[in-house]
């Protein structure tokens, strides 16, 4: 019958909507837990960004997400002329002119307000291992915004915006201009009817060389990544201390801290680690709760901020390594009868090739959280199909339009999508839906949507 259903659902796609080569796992079960169609549940697939599942899931689990976030928040201080700004995990600090909220302008006029004169500005995230990028990320992904580097001082998301002006004509060549940050080379030719721009950037380097074409017409804003985010965020506080009249007479600099033994908690039977505490602060910023950023994670599948919540997990008993992250999510998954072997993650965002998952535990997940007190908060994070987030788009039109909540993934021939859906009966069901191995790195998600609204209407 299970079979006969998973059939049933996929022959309701179009002809050829699975692509040639997909590895397809399916699992939809009831409320009382009762399988409804199960399809490969128990091989192991690539999961994408549903490993965001597991990261939000274990941020519930550990971290006070209603509170406002004095400990992420990031400080500033001197040390005798210098100025040092120091991380701790929040993901939201801005630098924007027109920023409301946690912004490293206000750190900016309280140096101003004790100092006119400073000598170098360091950035310092050594509140984390330096551990930029996760094992098993493409390194291709590195130079645009889906790919920044990871730190525990983070500013503006991590990204620098470069500004594309087209020519007057086609064949003309357009113009780039960024913030200073970057040396620019522009390859970078008018034509054509959208704009087609890629920006490469070696690992170290500072010049940025944007190729591609843009129509005639109005800019295009093009965001790059960082690869040091603790030297940009040093960087933009030394422009705020000079736009505020501070005299910075020396350089800009970080501080990092390597990853050791120390930050494995394999290696040290899992003991806290024992941190030193932070000199004194001049000033400290306290951002508006998790809670926020944490939904806004999952909706648009944000990766930089996904990471950190796993670092911010890690740091609760351990040094905020990625290792310790895993550690955390792994005790979860004890606690939620998840077998050992069913899980496997490099990352908390799922970039990396390196995670896998079967859909027996990101149901087995799903299922174990709203057995939780925060279960309802959880469910509320997912986008909804045809009303927001990744899901937007989608099941517009159909029966599910605004009764699935899941999770999306995509990545090298890999689409996932995972949560609950209000089936025709009205019953909700809970589902994980894993496509592996579709050639050219085509898109299973059509047809994985098909499947799901046939399944639903046929219960």
């Amino acid at each position: 019958m299970r079979r006969a259903l998973l059939a049933l659902a996929l022959l309701a796609a179009a002809p050829g909507e699975l692509p040639p080569g997909t590895r397809l796992g399916l699992l939809v079960v009831d409320a009382d837990g009762r399988e409804l169609v199960a399809e490969r549940a128990d091989e192991r697939f690539v999961p994408a960004s549903n490993a965001k599942l597991f990261t939000a899931a274990a941020a519930f689990a550990t971290l006070d997400l209603a509170a406002p976030d004095a400990a992420g928040g990031a400080t500033v201080r001197l040390e005798g002329r210098d100025v040092v700004l120091a991380g701790h995990g929040d993901a939201r600090l801005s630098s924007a002119p027109d920023c409301r909220v946690d912004c490293l302008a206000e750190l900016a006029r309280a140096v101003a307000a004790r100092t006119r004169v400073v000598r170098d500005v360091i950035g310092d995230d050594t509140a984390f291992p330096d551990e930029r990028w996760p094992a098993g990320m493409s390194w291709n992904n590195m130079a645009g915004r889906y790919g920044t580097a990871i730190s525990a001082l983070t500013v503006d998301d991590n990204v620098v915006a470069v500004t594309v002006t087209p020519g007057a004509r086609d064949g003309a060549a357009a113009t780039v201009r960024g913030d200073g940050y970057y040396r620019l080379d522009s390859r970078v030719v008018t034509g054509g009817t959208r704009a087609s721009l890629g920006a490469t950037r070696l690992p170290g380097s500072d010049l940025l060389r944007i190729v591609g074409t843009i129509p005639a017409g109005a800019p295009t804003t093009l965001a790059v990544a960082v690869d040091d985010p603790a030297h940009r965020a040093a960087w933009r506080l030394a422009a705020l201390l000079r736009a505020a009249g501070v005299r910075v007479t020396g350089r800009v600099a970080v501080r990092h801290r390597s990853l050791s033994d120390a930050d494995d908690p394999a290696r040290r039977g899992g003991v806290p680690v024992a941190r030193t505490p932070e000199p004194a602060a001049l000033a400290r910023l306290t951002p508006p709760p998790l809670a926020d950023d944490l939904r806004a994670t999952m909706k648009a599948s944000q990766n930089l901020h996904a990471e950190l919540l796993l670092r911010r997990v890690g740091a609760v008993r351990g040094s905020g390594s990625v290792a310790d992250g895993q550690a955390a999510v792994r005790a979860m998954l004890d606690r939620a009868g998840v077998a050992r072997a069913a899980t496997e993650f490099a990352d908390g965002s799922g970039m990396s090739s390196y995670d896998r998952i079967t859909p027996r535990a990101a149901v087995a997940l799903l299922r174990w959280t709203q057995a939780q007190p925060w279960g309802a908060a959880f469910r509320d994070t997912l986008p909804v199909g045809a009303v927001d987030g990744t899901l937007a788009r989608r099941f517009a039109g159909t029966p599910l339009a605004g009764k699935v909540f899941a999770k999306t993934g995509s990545l090298n021939a890999a689409n996932a999508l995972s949560g609950f859906l209000v089936a025709a009966s009205g019953r909700t069901l809970t589902f994980s839906a894993l496509a592996n191995d579709m050639a050219d790195d085509a898109s299973a998600t059509r047809a994985i949507d098909r499947a799901l609204v046939e399944i639903a209407a046929r219960n």
